[in-house]
């Protein structure tokens, strides 16, 4: 069993979300299987975002914002699902990488604050 707690490298982390996403179906085409988890992407982010202010304003932007990369990457989780342009593909993989790594950030600074 993968242990998806523990902090991998990049590289690493690529190799595992694209054998998710590569086990999830790979391109199978379906647009409605797309709009429906684009959707349902947005619709957590945007829910997970309304959280009460608390007067600091690094510890509210980043409970703002860790909600909001994670949105970044249950979409790019589906582009890589379903997308068909390598470019766009290749964008998706790093936005995955990038995000997950600045929600690191910013639980650190949840830690801190």
């Amino acid at each position: 069993m993968i242990d998806m707690k523990k902090p991998r490298s990049g590289a690493s982390r690529l190799s595992m979300v694209l054998l998710v996403a590569l086990a999830a179906g790979g391109n199978a085409a379906s647009s409605e299987g797309f709009q429906a988890m684009m959707n349902d992407a947005t619709e957590r982010m945007h829910a997970a975002m309304h959280v009460p202010f608390t007067g600091d304003a690094d510890r509210d932007f980043a409970r703002m914002m860790i909600p909001h990369h994670q949105g970044a990457i249950d979409m790019a989780m589906v582009e890589l699902r379903y997308g068909k342009d390598e470019r766009v593909k290749r964008l998706a993989q790093e936005i995955i990488v990038s995000q997950k790594q600045e929600i690191e950030v910013m639980r650190l600074v949840l830690k801190e604050h």
